[in-house]
């Protein structure tokens, strides 16, 4: 198997790198010209493994909280990068998850009319999913991702070493992208995969698998549809639910979590649309819960819910949601659905009902 993976994009081909030593050999790089955004734990986590970038002059840590990933917060950082002298023909390294990674896409696409940037993704879930893909998504006041850019990085290392410090919860985060793709592949793809849904948390050599078997599915949708107006529409499935869900519990429910339970939201407000099948729910419901386990009883207040929701970015017209569920075969596909009475019914049902049982 290739230890690299070539993506095409509007500005040109780009590279992930699967590689378990980019930490030591990007500690022991030459620096000139480079900018590097850093999750402020892990710069904590990997002081000892990223001495010398962390010594290096222009290194700007960020604490990865939702507040941080605002437009509001842009004008701090490009102050620090032209403080520290950046030009033109330098690159912005980004060490962290989906937030440093959204805000160096960001600043990566404006800054002096665009810059080039490279990706060490350092949580589950920026691995097996965003890594690719060239969106960025920041959030201005109360709205959640609302402006962004599509601008690939030059470089993406994906490195198993950085999953060594995540907590359980983090790691099953991650996982919920997996499924989520998994699922948008085929039925009959999720199903391998929830066979070794127990071995995920335990055996590293399943999860590098599935990492790099998410990130080949994904692929082809990212190269055909890079500005997301079609096909790769699909890899909503589970966010409008999830995004939803987290601005509700005020992002007290992390993001893969709130994708695993929109899932599931998902395939259960199609069983009772009559759109899919019970089964469809069934089959996919255990898994799911297994991995949102610990957040089943984590209270969704329904008006924030609902607000949520209607607010979301990919609906079309006042008085409709757009939402990704199955049809009757499995097959995942994007409608409208009416955000009305009956809508909320079904959604407290599942949210106070099919979500716990």
């Amino acid at each position: 198997m290739s230890d690299k993976m070539i993506v095409q994009s509007h500005k040109g081909p780009y590279t992930a790198f699967f590689d378990p030593d980019a930490i030591g050999k990007l500690n022991a790089a030459s620096f000139d010209g480079l900018h590097f955004i850093i999750d402020a734990h892990v710069a904590e986590l990997y002081a000892n493994e990223l001495g010398n970038v962390l010594a290096h002059g222009s290194v700007l840590r960020i604490v990865a909280i939702e507040d941080n990933k605002s437009l509001e917060k842009m004008p701090e950082y490009v102050g620090h990068l032209v403080a520290n002298g950046i030009r033109q023909d330098h690159e912005l390294i980004a060490i962290g998850g989906g937030i440093i990674q959204d805000i160096t896409c960001f600043l990566a696409a404006t800054l002096l009319r665009g810059v080039r940037w490279q990706l060490y993704p350092t949580t589950l879930l920026a691995q097996a999913d965003s890594c690719i893909g060239s969106k960025s998504s920041i959030n201005v006041a109360a709205a959640k991702n609302i402006v962004g850019t599509f601008t690939p990085p030059n470089e993406v290392h994906i490195c198993g070493a950085f999953l060594d410090t995540l907590d359980e919860v983090d790691l099953r985060s991650g996982i919920g992208e997996i499924l989520k793709v998994h699922a948008i592949d085929s039925p009959a793809s999720f199903a391998t995969l929830a066979a070794d849904y127990g071995k995920l948390l335990s055996d590293r050599g399943v999860l590098n698998h599935y990492i790099r078997r998410a990130l080949e599915i994904k692929h082809p949708f990212i190269e055909t549809d890079e500005f997301d107006t079609g096909p790769r529409n699909i890899f909503n499935y589970g966010h409008t639910f999830g995004h939803a869900i987290e601005a509700a519990t005020d992002y007290g429910i992390p993001h893969g979590i709130g994708v695993t339970i929109g899932m599931d939201m998902a395939n259960f407000v199609a069983a009772r649309t009559g759109r899919a099948p019970e089964t469809h729910f069934d089959r996919m419901h255990p898994t799911l819960k297994a991995n949102f386990s610990g957040f089943e009883n984590t209270d969704v207040p329904l008006p924030g819910f609902l607000a949520a929701i209607s607010k979301d970015k990919k609906n079309l017209g006042s008085g409709s949601v757009t939402i990704i569920i199955p049809d009757q075969d499995g097959v995942l596909e994007k409608v409208q659905r009416a955000n009305d009475s009956e809508f909320a019914d079904i959604c407290s049902a599942y949210l106070t009902g099919a979500r716990i049982s």
